[in-house]
């Protein structure tokens, strides 16, 4: 049994114990051996996985043609719990098996979540130039704070996609005080305890986003469903960056017509031909590189939870599988 982790360094800094991995890999048979790459060119994936039982990745995009090419591949097991970067048809199609990990960054999300929407309501980041630029020093003794600091107490959280991620971030929602409401799935029947999407959006002070990217979540949000929100609500999404249109974002936070905004996704990642919510004139908005999940602790339980998955298959399970 023959394993590549084609993409290692996008989980590990040399911080983390893959040997879970390895002896995973390892319980199919003495010879069995998983080969690491920190990181893989698209040009060199064929090459990589052409003999390989078991691949493993984060962020690599399989397609088709890498499928077709990899002869003896029966399983990928992806380092997320989104695997929209791997082509699933194709992969049900030659029987191979794909699975994903739940569950392992939910406190790190949660607190990156919190970390945004905090920071944005209480305007960190302008504030702490104002104390270091002298604009402190120069103020009136008694001078009101402006841009306004509201407190979340009162106010209420929208939650879109009410899966593990959602529910954790609301449960953090009770130490503030804050109301609850929960947005219906997407095509839908209406379910109890529910809202319309629309409803959530111009009912909620702050909107976080949870939900999976599919095609029925591709632009949830564009130029329509942001005129719906309240001009001093937030956005959060840390979900993936196909559900906002980012060019109608941008205009949004241009214009005032939102409150503010933190992203740690986006649709192209990393962002090489650019991205509009990258432009440094935006006021109010905060954009990550992706690294809600990347608690040092979340990933070393990403590689526990993928060596879980990988030794059930090989017993002939179906821990984690999508396909």
């Amino acid at each position: 049994m023959q394993a590549v982790f084609l993409d290692y360094a996008t989980v590990s800094h040399q911080d983390l114990d893959a040997s879970v991995i390895t002896a995973a890999v390892q319980s199919a048979g003495a010879e069995s051996a998983v080969k690491y790459y920190g990181l893989t060119a698209e040009s060199e994936i064929i090459e990589r996985i052409r003999d390989a039982d078991i691949v493993l990745l984060n962020k690599l995009k399989l397609a088709r043609a890498h499928l077709e090419a990899a002869r003896e591949l029966k399983l990928i097991a992806v380092a997320a719990t989104g695997t929209d970067n791997v082509d699933l048809l194709a992969a049900k199609e030659r029987a191979i098996a794909v699975c994903n990990i739940r569950g392992y960054c939910t406190s790190s999300v949660v607190q990156h979540v919190w970390a945004m929407i905090l920071a944005l309501t209480q305007h960190l980041s302008y504030y702490a130039r104002r104390a270091s630029d002298g604009s402190w020093r120069r103020s009136e003794e008694f001078d009101a704070p402006a841009p306004a600091i509201r407190e979340l107490a009162g106010r209420t959280l929208g939650v879109v996609g009410w899966g593990e991620l959602g529910r954790a971030v609301a449960e953090a929602a009770n130490a503030f005080g804050m109301h609850l409401i929960i947005a219906s799935r997407p095509g839908a029947a209406a379910t109890s305890g529910r809202v319309d999407l629309a409803q959530l959006l111009s009912s909620a002070d702050v909107v976080s986003l949870h939900c999976p990217l599919n095609e029925s979540t591709r632009g949830l949000l564009g130029v329509r469903e942001l005129a719906l929100m309240k001009p001093d609500a937030l956005l959060i999404n840390t979900a993936r960056g196909g559900l906002v249109d980012g060019h109608a974002l941008a205009s949004a936070l241009k214009e005032g017509r939102l409150g503010g905004a933190g992203i740690d996704v986006l649709p192209h990642e990393p962002p090489i031909d650019g991205d509009p919510l990258l432009d440094p004139g935006i006021p109010n908005l905060i954009v990550t590189p992706h690294i809600a999940w990347a608690a040092r602790e979340a990933r070393q339980r990403c590689l526990e939870e993928m060596a879980a998955n990988v030794r059930d298959f090989l017993r002939g399970g179906r821990r984690g599988r999508l396909v």
